[in-house]
């Protein structure tokens, strides 16, 4: 994330009543636990972890990287099957796709996911489960401590659904118009 964004997410947790971890929506206890049980689901998929499959890297852009995979496919959780999104964020900048390909895990930041969960989960945002993870697997935080899990950003001027609301479709995506929540 960007110094001006993280600023700006800092700011905006302190000016809400957001600041409080227990009022987030997001990062506690059991956003971080589904977070866990998703990345072992991804592990297992082979989309994270050491034997993770690869794809051609696409130039990206702040927040996510300067290179980007993408992956788009379903994903049981439980006894929930949803769409997820999982895009792989590699740098530094001016990082080049040759130098991606040839050393995957030496350029690799994080890997952010997306996850459409139950149809109660959180329809005011499309259901979507957000995750920003390090290449380890545990979460990411941002500036104030708090888990980069589940409705990060939410009611917020920063963050994944911040953003992601912008998205055209009214589907929080930006990279296609394809209808993912098809069984």
């Amino acid at each position: 994330m960007s110094r001006f964004l993280r600023g700006a997410f800092i700011v905006t947790l302190a000016a809400t009543p957001l600041a409080a971890q227990d009022a987030a929506p997001f990062g506690g206890d059991a956003d971080t636990a589904y977070a866990a049980e998703l990345w072992q689901m991804m592990v297992d998929a082979k989309l994270a972890g050491e034997n993770a499959i690869g794809a051609y890297p696409y130039a990206g852009t702040d927040p996510h990287g300067m290179m980007l995979e993408t992956f788009y496919t379903r994903a049981t959780v439980g006894d929930h099957d949803g769409a997820l999104v999982v895009k792989r964020n590699y740098g530094p900048e001016g990082v080049t796709e040759d130098e991606v390909i040839g050393d995957p895990a030496g350029h690799l930041g994080a890997i952010t996911i997306m996850f459409q969960r139950e149809d109660d989960y959180d329809p005011d945002t499309g259901n979507w489960f957000y995750a920003k993870y390090l290449p380890d697997g545990t979460l990411d935080q941002n500036p104030v401590g708090m888990s980069l899990a589940g409705l990060v950003g939410k009611g917020g001027d920063a963050g994944c659904i911040a953003c992601h609301q912008n998205a055209g479709g009214d589907d929080y995506l930006f990279t296609t118009d394809a209808n993912l929540t098809n069984n």
